[in-house]
């Protein structure tokens, strides 16, 4: 398993990524190597060599299959950073066990030892020192002062995202807005987390009034920032900081400047078919043969080759509406064990892949009593382990191909979010609700073409956040935002704890029982149980135990 690195490490190892510099794209607009190696003093001395240094801070450290395939985070945006983080909600469940690093931090077993704190940690710090380097430097850049700012504005910003992260999950950390020495680094006290929230909106601010708008982003720099992800991150820092009427501010921002839209087919959106939709306002790139990811042959289930890492929970199956917009029941006529997408959200059926439904041409067979299927649910085949696999990110075309080379871009912001965290800021702002901000936001979500889901009514604001959480946990499930939605509403304690189910099988001769014995009525295969304890390192994860035995002043 790879090291964890500590904070020392994390920053200086970063000076000398950015000291010889090879570059490795990270968007689809630089798609080649360069032929000559970029060195600390000749770096600056042309625009692009300065690209390719600003190219460095974009990439972080994320993992491409070129280098190597990825089975731990490399970087908060890489699939396994990103995607893999709903391992530890109840949206999904890690194939590998119970003794997953992602399925213990939410089970009761959080620990400062835990590995992907460390990396999470060190992955964010030296993206941070690449970004202090490049501020520092690129002033000796030889270009004109519009593109100097543009450039300053995109390292700031991708700086103050990894602030939002740290100060989100880890709470109160480290503030380094410049490069260290190593005695700094190993001396280095923590910042109060309000402080780092209040530096981190700060910098959304700035950035986003040098950024371009998206509207204006030209074809080939698809993936370099624009005000619209800037400000997308600052209400997402508003919203978790109960700062409703400024965040209803910043997303209204986003929607009069008229540049995104709902797109009319949400399937399309992560199966690498339309990457190009007005509705992705900033996502991971991804290029087949040159920077491409492993997420395929991980993801995919058996019969297709993969290793099925990613298993859906139950839990969020069941919170799919039916088509009527009434909440789901076992006990409602119009359930159908043998097909779960029946008089069921749409939406169901394109990010989940549940048994006898066909995909690339097969189907997926993972009933347990079924002996002869690769994908048979049991606690011991490289199969499922809940009855589900992932459907949202797998794309049928890739079927055939290499599973460990593609080129599905990881979406970060989608302007779905933006519409959904609107109407969630003026809710919680004590805002009057209109119908007409309800057809803006979430009957716009529901409306598009693929779905046509019923429009919501309701204005009473308690019944309205119950709806509402359901639609973003709906739309936005597997996009890594659960864990923090559950966080910043409070509700991770209760929503993460008890008994944990996957697909329904009726008459199922192998079906998994819950520890106690219990009977499930709904003949439901047990996955799990969760102990999600605000007394165990919670809300805020522990600062890893190898940075602290480094720096000491890290553990006061």
């Amino acid at each position: 398993m790879k090291q964890i690195i500590n904070i020392k490490n994390s920053l200086l190892s970063a000076l000398i990524c950015l000291l010889v510099l090879t570059f490795t794209a990270c968007r689809k607009q630089l798609d080649r190597d360069p032929l000559t190696a970029y060195t600390g003093t000749n770096v600056w001395t042309s625009k692009d060599g300065a690209m390719l240094a600003l190219t460095a801070v974009y990439r972080g450290n994320i993992t491409f299959i070129s280098t190597d395939a990825e089975y731990t985070p490399s970087d908060w945006w890489s699939y396994m950073g990103l995607i893999s983080l709903e391992f530890a909600t109840d949206n999904a469940y890690d194939r590998r066990g119970d003794n997953s690093v992602y399925n213990l931090m939410t089970s009761g077993g959080m620990v400062a030892t835990n590995a992907n704190l460390g990396y999470y940690w060190s992955l964010s710090y030296q993206r941070i020192a690449r970004a202090n380097f490049f501020l520092e430097n690129v002033g000796q850049t030889p270009v004109d002062q519009a593109t100097l700012n543009r450039w300053k504005a995109e390292a700031r910003f991708l700086r103050a995202t990894q602030y939002f992260y740290l100060s989100q999950y880890f709470g109160s950390v480290p503030l380094v807005t410049k490069t260290l020495t190593t005695e700094q680094a190993n001396t280095v006290r923590k910042t109060s987390r309000d402080s780092v929230i209040i530096y981190a909106e700060t910098e959304f601010a700035a950035a986003a009034n040098d950024l371009p708008r998206y509207k204006d982003l030209p074809a080939a720099e698809r993936g370099r920032a624009t005000k619209q992800v800037a400000l997308a991150f600052l209400g997402r820092l508003q919203l978790a900081n109960k700062e409703y009427t400024a965040a209803a501010a910043t997303f209204k921002s986003i929607i009069d400047f008229g540049d995104n839209i709902i797109d009319p087919k949400f399937s399309s959106l992560f199966d690498g078919t339309n990457e190009n939709s007005k509705e992705i306002i900033f996502a991971t790139q991804f290029v087949i043969d040159k920077a491409s990811n492993p997420m395929a042959l991980h993801y995919f289930p058996a019969k297709w080759g993969g290793y099925h890492l990613f298993n859906p929970l139950g839990n969020l199956v069941e919170n799919f509406e039916f088509t009527d917009g009434t909440t789901f029941s076992y006990t409602d006529a119009r359930y159908n064990a043998a097909n779960l997408q029946q008089n069921r959200d749409p939406r169901l059926g394109y990010t989940v892949l549940y048994n006898g439904q066909t995909f690339a041409g097969l189907t997926y067979v993972c009933h347990p009593d079924s002996t002869t299927s690769p994908d048979q649910l049991t606690t011991t085949r490289q199969a499922t382990r809940t009855g589900y696999c992932m459907r949202k990110f797998l794309s049928p075309q890739q079927y055939g191909g290499s599973l460990a080379n593609s080129g599905v871009d990881i979406p970060i912001v989608r302007y779905a979010e933006v519409l959904l965290s609107y109407l969630e800021a003026n809710l919680e702002a004590g805002s009057t609700i209109s119908q007409s901000l309800l057809d803006q936001t979430i009957n716009a979500v529901r409306g598009r073409a693929d779905v046509q889901m019923p429009k919501v009514t309701e204005t009473d604001p308690a019944k309205l956040r119950v709806i509402l959480r359901r639609e973003r946990r709906n739309e936005l499930a597997f996009e890594g935002l659960r864990y923090w939605d559950l966080l910043r509403w409070g509700t991770a304690a209760q929503v993460l704890s008890g008994d944990f189910y996957g697909a329904p099988f009726p008459g199922a001769k192998n079906l998994r029982k819950a520890p106690s014995g219990a009977i499930d009525p709904f003949s439901r295969w047990y996955v799990t149980t969760k102990n999600f304890s605000a007394g165990n390192n919670q809300p805020f994860w522990p600062i890893p135990q190898s940075e602290v035995n480094l720096n000491p002043n890290l553990g006061k």
